[in-house]
């Protein structure tokens, strides 16, 4: 006998929710939880944490009686097993993560500093190239200060900062900017350059290299888990109905 799927009134057949799961949109976090589930099929916790994890869950959706736990469950159709692996799943998935990847962080790290290191900087834009070679002589022979020319003159969102951006990811910026920044030393002034419609200046103001500290760390190894998955999910492809033999 086929079966099908009942919420309140409305009966789902299977074929019927593979297409409301991509209707919803919801297809890319279901792979994403399959590939997740055999990931860390293999990974352990001990007894201290699993209890620790499950307290957390326990009061992060405050069930603080075993009929309040009873009746949560419930309504997510859910068992105690299954509370114990919602509980313990992101544990799982940091030491997978911690065993797969921290070992690669440092190489990592060097390949993306260049995307990494910020940069503020004061910038100047505007349609008319004598305007902005005037503007230029003005800052550059101190006549007046980048920010009181910005205010006044730059077209853009940045003349309500006197000209300052950032900080931002050196690689951010339009790339023709970028590429100045990147072989700029702090303070240092360019003339103007044509990018679109628009002739800029631009100055460095501050380099900030970026640090492999513990939060960098932590970063790149979601980055690295994010890659990752992201090719787990595309090599899997959508998920489909196929025929079996089983009896109905």
């Amino acid at each position: 006998m086929a079966q099908e799927f009942q919420a309140g009134n409305k009966r789902i057949k299977p074929d019927e929710m593979l297409v409301l799961l991509g209707r919803y949109q919801m297809m890319p976090q279901f792979l994403r939880g399959l590939i997740i589930d055999e990931a860390i099929a293999g990974i352990e916790c001990t007894e201290e944490e699993k209890g620790a994890a499950i307290a957390q869950l326990e009061a992060q959706y405050q069930l603080t009686t075993p009929e309040a736990k009873e009746a949560w469950l419930k309504s997510q159709n859910l068992t105690p097993e299954d509370l114990e692996a919602i509980a313990t799943r992101p544990l799982k998935l940091e030491k997978y993560k911690q065993e797969t990847w921290a070992h690669k962080v440092e190489s990592y790290f060097l390949a993306r500093k260049p995307y990494l290191d910020q940069v503020r900087y004061s910038l100047i834009r505007t349609k008319d190239l004598g305007l902005a070679n005037e503007l230029y002589f003005r800052i550059e022979g101190g006549e007046q200060s980048f920010a009181e020319i910005a205010k006044q003159y730059s077209q853009g969102v940045e003349a309500n900062t006197g000209g300052l951006l950032g900080p931002v990811p050196i690689r951010q910026p339009h790339p023709l900017i970028s590429q100045i920044l990147s072989v700029s030393k702090p303070g240092q002034l360019w003339p103007p350059r044509a990018l679109a419609e628009w002739f800029v200046i631009v100055r460095l103001e501050q380099l900030i290299p970026a640090q492999l500290d513990e939060t960098m760390r932590r970063r790149l190894i979601d980055e690295m888990f994010e890659t990752w998955i992201n090719e787990q999910i595309k090599q899997m492809g959508p998920l489909r109905a196929i025929e079996t033999n089983e009896p109905e």
